[in-house]
């Protein structure tokens, strides 16, 4: 579905825009349209793609005019753009808010004036039954893509919305793998909050096939999660890492404000909607008969389990996988000239 497309990507500079933007130019596209605010990123993404068929935008999602405009004539969009900070988000919620839900709402307006083919938002775990600020703007943009839906009309509407869910991409900025390699690097102690928390692992690589599998089988409407992810706890994460670079010790400190000890991918709540085809989860508007879905989803079966989707009850990875994901990554490959030395 993506030959001949003219795409656009919001937050376009980030290491998922970047990743995304690679994949997608390996198809046979028209042109994709980079759109972020950090003028510096997209000069070095620039020269660094090098690539005809990318354009670069200066805008945020919080001006409606400027996605109006560049949204002039695309046909998909994918939206990554966010604050995501779990503590400065909790410092600044004002400021989240004017983002991740009025820019999203921005996103859908945008969307719906241009009458964009498909529109596609990156969400998170931190969503389900969110305990921060960061996981509420994102539940509510979810709401907002999923109800956008009530707008398809091929006659005047024809954009499709859906949601992604899924967790922290494993080395991903501003995630916890960078921060522990810093700390060896440096010799200082891995500061883990708890031992026993537990996360979602999945690798870029494996992201990319999620967002592009789920953008081509969307019918509109739904809330795509993968099925099979695994989790790691920090403790064995901290030993991975160490044997992959060398011992520096731990230190334990208090769990930041809005931190969850395990995060879930589906709350119960939610199962009441939810069903699985293929490597997915799939939970839709409950609105939306068995029926309908049956004939949207040849295959698809409703969800039979008898626990919370979370990272405390999901397959745990051993301390090998681990570094092999790490290794996969290539996420050592960033501090290359710090471990030289």
């Amino acid at each position: 579905m993506f030959e001949g497309k003219r795409i656009l990507i919001t937050g376009g500079t980030g290491s998922l825009g970047q990743a995304l933007t690679k994949r997608l130019l390996k198809n046979d596209i028209e042109s994709i349209r980079i759109l972020s605010r950090n003028e510096n990123k997209q000069v070095q993404m620039e020269e660094e793609f090098a690539d005809k068929r990318l354009r670069f935008l200066i805008g945020d999602i919080r001006d409606l005019p400027r996605l109006t405009r560049a949204f002039e004539d695309v046909d998909i969009v994918f939206h990554a753009a966010a604050l995501k900070h779990v503590p400065v988000i909790e410092y600044n919620p004002f400021e989240a808010i004017k983002t991740n839900i009025m820019g999203s709402q921005n996103v859908i307006d945008a969307a719906l004036s241009q009458n964009v083919q498909i529109v596609v938002c990156i969400g998170t775990d931190k969503a389900v039954s969110p305990v921060n600020t960061y996981g509420a703007t994102k539940l509510l943009m979810e709401k907002l893509f999923v109800t956008a839906m009530n707008y398809f009309n091929p006659k005047k509407y024809r954009t499709k919305f859906v949601a992604l869910r899924y967790g922290n991409v494993l080395g991903s900025s501003g995630s916890v793998v960078p921060k522990f390699i810093e700390q060896i690097i440096a010799d200082k102690k891995i500061t883990i909050t708890d031992p026993n928390m537990t996360r979602y692992s999945i690798t870029m690589n494996e992201a990319l096939d999620f967002i592009m599998d789920a953008t081509q089988s969307a019918s509109g409407g739904e809330i795509f999660i993968p099925k099979l992810l695994k989790a790691y706890s920090v403790e064995d994460l901290k030993t991975a890492l160490e044997e992959l670079l060398h011992p520096v010790g731990e230190e334990i400190i208090s769990i930041r404000q809005g931190e969850k000890m395990h995060e879930a991918l589906l709350n119960p709540d939610e199962m009441k909607y939810t069903w699985e085809v293929d490597n997915k989860f799939v939970v839709f508007d409950k609105i939306i008969s068995k029926d309908e879905i049956k004939n949207l989803y040849p295959g698809i079966k409703k969800i039979n389990l008898d626990h919370t989707v979370s990272s405390n009850f999901a397959e745990k990875m051993s301390i090998q996988e681990i570094k092999e994901k790490i290794i996969e990554s290539k996420i050592l490959d960033q501090y290359k000239k710090e471990l030289k030395k």
